[in-house]
């Protein structure tokens, strides 16, 4: 019997172990041998709980319109008429396309796309975001095409469904840690809220300058709340001290930091989740985020450029948040004053672009803090 091992099989990329980024550059790639007017492919994820649209992932390098973009599906309605609809839809020429005065259609405008296929994403019937195809050529959207593409956009869903499963459920694992935590943390409920919330504003503030991708932003702000998890190891006579910690009391209190890097590993390995690729990023929040600058800090002492960005922003979205939050041996502090105290901080203790950063987004934290006001946790 004859054997032809000569076929390549175009989409071997998916056995490979790589970031999802990866595999959907190969995506586009074996599209572009059939299809070579596909310029772009894009991911946009829905978070239900804010109807926020936000950019996600995509695989055309420098040419990308919508970084760091973000807005409410109602402020859409082109898109939200797709999710009602609950099928995909076709542009084959942008320039007659009726959306024209939204932010993201004069964006796309801008870039020269000429035709667009959009499919919206589920798993399980529930709706989690769009997948775009675009072209610098219009008109090349017909059935033939729409039908190769229906394969590869629900390949690609279902890499993204898998990406993020991974990381919704070491991230509800350590939450679920967290929350035992924080039954015992004289903090609120409401602080994670905000303080990932925070987080997220001073990585999109420093995307440019620090070349940060969306994906980088989402995983800043589902791991940011998970920077105290190690505090479950901490005996409740520190942890629940109304006074002064002694100096025994204090270097007890800082293992917290290396209790939850451990935690970190002992789930992903329990899980399974080793498949995922930014999970550096959650053990250095966990680790990191009570370095200072300086070098101060601990538990290493890292300085500067030494501690990891992630860690950095954490830190002043973290101190930010207690400063203008009330607690059992503080009154709330205004924000002015809060700004005023992260700046006399800033270049010691924190990061300097960060807490300018921060400082960009005044009217976001006001928001944010009206929406998610103090709320115990039992």
């Amino acid at each position: 019997m004859d054997q032809d091992y000569s076929h390549h099989d175009a989409l071997a990329f998916l056995n490979q172990s790589a970031p999802l980024k990866e595999k959907l550059i190969s995506a586009h790639k074996a599209i572009q041998k059939h299809y070579p007017f596909i310029a772009r492919i894009a991911i946009a994820l829905y978070a239900p709980d804010t109807r926020v649209l936000s950019t996600y992932m995509h695989s055309s390098g420098e040419d990308n319109p919508l970084d760091h973009y973000q807005t409410v599906l109602d402020n859409a309605p082109s898109l939200k008429k797709i999710l009602e609809r609950g099928q995909p839809r076709v542009i084959n020429n942008m320039l007659t396309f009726e959306d024209d005065n939204k932010e993201h259609v004069k964006r796309l405008g801008r870039q020269g796309y000429a035709a667009s296929y959009t499919l919206p994403m589920f798993n399980n019937g529930g709706f989690f975001g769009f997948l775009f195809f675009n072209s610098y050529e219009k008109d090349v959207f017909n059935e033939r095409v729409l039908e190769e593409l229906d394969l590869y956009g629900h390949i690609i869903a279902l890499m993204v469904v898998n990406e993020m499963s991974s990381i919704q459920t070491l991230s509800a694992a350590i939450k679920t840690t967290g929350h035992i935590t924080h039954q015992r943390d004289p903090e609120t409920g409401s602080h994670l809220d905000r303080m990932s919330r925070y987080s997220r504003l001073i990585a999109q503030a420093l995307a440019e300058q620090y070349e940060l991708d969306d994906s980088y932003i989402q995983y800043i702000f589902m791991f940011s709340p998970l920077h105290d998890i190690g505090k479950i190891a901490i005996p409740d006579n520190i942890l629940l001290k109304s006074g002064s910690l002694t100096d025994e009391e204090t270097a007890i209190m800082r293992t917290h930091v290396y209790k939850g890097k451990e935690m970190i590993d002992t789930l992903v390995d329990n899980f399974a989740l080793g498949n995922i690729n930014q999970t550096d990023i959650l053990r250095n929040i966990a680790l990191c985020h009570h370095e200072a600058i300086n070098g101060t800090g601990y538990p290493e002492g890292k300085a500067g450029n030494e501690i990891p960005l992630e860690a950095r922003i954490v830190a002043v979205a973290d101190i930010f948040d207690a400063l203008t939050s009330r607690r059992p041996y503080k009154e709330a502090w205004s924000n002015e004053r809060a700004f005023t105290a992260l700046h006399e901080m800033a270049g010691e203790k924190l990061d300097s672009d960060c807490v300018a950063a921060l400082f960009t987004h005044q009217a976001e934290i006001e928001e944010i803090q009206k929406r998610f006001k103090e709320q115990l946790f039992g």
